[in-house]
């Protein structure tokens, strides 16, 4: 499944840039993320978790970043992993893209996500509203971060603050939320009363 998505950060790019050359520091940006291992060579070990209505699944895995374009504001990351408790896997491939815009910066991401066993259970378009919702607040906490370095606050300081977990009910009404809104859009914004 391929999910794009693409947000703004109010820094310029090469602040930007340079924030993602921290692998670590990105990572505690996504809820539910944590890397637990440097593996050296861009390569990490960690765990994902995340509950989307009574379904809880952590995956436990490794990240490799497979590609980083210095020039083209690129970056590229194979990840894998499977659920704890044996209920399925995923993988995905992600790439991130930065440029310019305006004063700040544009992040265009693609996924290409495969699920298998409890996860694969939810369809395309609840999985693409939580996607939608965790790309927004891993912006929010990329964008606070950023901000928070400029300050002079410590990695400590940052670490403290962490971005807790990607939490069910939240996520579950949030993506709810999204697609009637969808629905909405569909059904009744087409309809145009005509002037008499």
């Amino acid at each position: 499944m391929i999910i794009t998505s693409d947000f703004e950060v109010a820094q310029p790019v090469d602040k930007v840039w340079k924030f993602f050359d921290n692998i670590p520091q990105v990572a505690s940006c996504l809820p539910g993320a944590e890397l637990t291992k440097d593996l050296g060579d861009d390569k990490y070990e960690g765990l994902v978790a995340i509950r989307m209505g009574p379904v809880r699944l952590q995956f436990t895995g490794t990240a490799d970043i497979t590609e980083r374009d210095e020039a083209a504001k690129s970056i590229t990351v194979h990840a894998a992993g499977a659920d704890v408790k044996g209920r399925g896997q995923a993988a995905m491939v992600v790439g991130a893209t930065l440029s310019p815009k305006g004063r700040g910066t544009l992040v265009a991401v693609s996924q290409d996500l495969q699920l298998s066993g409890a996860a694969a259970q939810y369809g395309r378009g609840m999985i693409s509203d939580v996607s939608a919702i965790l790309m927004r607040d891993f912006a929010a906490a990329m964008q606070d971060r950023i901000e928070r370095l400029d300050r002079g606050e410590s990695a400590e300081q940052l670490a403290a603050a962490g971005t807790g977990s990607a939490q069910g009910f939240t996520i579950a009404v949030r993506a709810v939320r999204m697609a009637l809104m969808r629905v909405f859009r569909r059904f009744f914004l087409p309809y145009q009363p005509t002037a008499a």
